[in-house]
């Protein structure tokens, strides 16, 4: 294998990680955005989803964009929104012009990953496919990490905006890579370009797959998303506060691409099931037991094995012709739950009367993993990975 794959893998990682930056943003501005606008946890709620909001729309024609008109052209053209959205929402002077500027970027970012499982696809395959989805998707929550820890002294310092604008500088090193690396393998199967849904079995395995991923992330989503706000309405710390977060993200990384190793051993479904035991646990303690620090380590490690088995799934269940669309199918289902969810955990935030019910919120959306799973696997056939032990 020679060294491109590795240099795009490369710049997927990294537009990852500034995905997971830009979606925390809000999250991590939260002690600050909530008082200066008078928000409430609803209104909160909704402007963190104004970065999933479009997706609902474009997942499936930027999909189908991709299949005409190729890889390269469309990722790039995502990572220049999310660099422009960035920008945008700087430029706001409220929270309307904050969410259009998250919508942008959040239009660019569902670029991104409906063909980034693709690209992946096309270049890696057999173990080294598993390996590379994790890599993946470990980078988001390396983002998420990163923007708890630079965010509140960069906007202590200089102000929100320029919170906002530091969200497109790992996308603008993504987009230079990417765009000098990306050429289509010489391998890849020929691709129609005419648009052309996948069948009706690999559509129904394509929706439940996406719903897993939804419920998945959204959970991991609404952890991320109220732990500033329930330790500093404790009276925590940053200093607390960024080590909680930093466990239970960054500590994702070795945990999931050392589940995509136990999956392929022990099974896929052992795997998810374990991994959404931990995650569940760890949320609802963090929200009711105090002690965030070891209630982290069990959703930052634990709660993070499963993520590549579950993507591994999902970008399986269409067949390679198929697999552009199939994945806006995928994200489009993503996308209505990830526009939802935050207002669902707003939505119990203020019924609850704290922050603390967001989270409560989000370990009920992790339990539906399981069940999904299941319904999935009972459908599926030998070629959709980690089906079966």
């Amino acid at each position: 294998m020679t060294a491109r794959p590795w240099i795009i893998l490369t710049a997927l990682a990294l537009a990852r990680i500034g995905f997971g930056y830009q979606f925390q943003t809000v999250a991590s501005m939260g002690p600050d955005l909530i008082p200066l606008f008078h928000l409430t946890y609803a209104a909160f709620g909704r402007l963190i989803g104004a970065f999933m909001l479009a997706g609902v729309f474009v997942a499936l024609p930027l999909g189908a964009l991709g299949r005409r008109f190729g890889d390269r052209w469309v990722l790039g053209g995502g990572l220049v929104l999310m660099i422009l959205g960035s920008v945008v929402s700087a430029a706001g002077d409220g929270p309307a012009g904050i969410a259009a500027g998250r919508t942008i970027a959040g239009i660019g970012a569902v670029a991104m990953i409906v063909l980034q499982g693709k690209v992946i696809a096309d270049f890696f395959s057999g173990r080294r496919f598993m390996m590379a989805i994790a890599v993946s998707v470990c980078s988001y929550p390396i983002g998420v990490g990163l923007a708890q820890i630079v965010l509140p002294p960069v906007t202590r310092l200089f102000g929100w905006q320029a919170g906002f604008l530091s969200g497109g500088v790992m996308t603008a090193l993504a987009l230079v890579l990417f765009m000098a690396s990306y050429r289509p393998p010489a391998h890849a199967a020929e691709v129609p370009r005419k648009f052309a849904l996948p069948s009706r079995r690999e559509c129904m395995l394509l929706i439940i797959a996406g719903t897993i991923w939804t419920a998945y992330t959204s959970s991991y989503a609404g952890y991320t998303s109220y732990i500033p706000a329930t330790l500093t309405l404790r009276g925590d710390g940053l200093a607390l506060i960024g080590l909680v977060m930093t466990i239970g993200t960054w500590g994702n990384v070795p945990a999931t691409m050392y589940g995509g190793v136990l999956a392929a051993r022990f099974g896929g479904l052992r795997i998810l099931v374990l991994g959404t035991v931990g995650l569940t646990v760890g949320i609802i303690g963090t929200a009711l037991a105090g002690f965030p620090l070891g209630w982290s380590v069990l959703v930052g490690v634990i709660g993070a094995i499963h993520p590549g088995v579950i993507m591994a799934v999902g970008t399986l269940s269409a067949k390679p012709e198929n697999r552009a669309v199939g994945m806006g199918i995928f994200y489009s289902v993503y996308y209505l739950g990830g526009t939802l969810s935050p207002m669902a955990c707003g939505w119990a935030a203020d019924l609850y009367g704290g922050p603390a019910g967001g989270l409560l919120m989000a370990a009920l959306l992790s339990l539906l993993v399981i069940p999904l799973f299941l319904w999935h696997r009972a459908l599926a056939h030998h070629e959709t990975m980690l089906a079966r032990p």
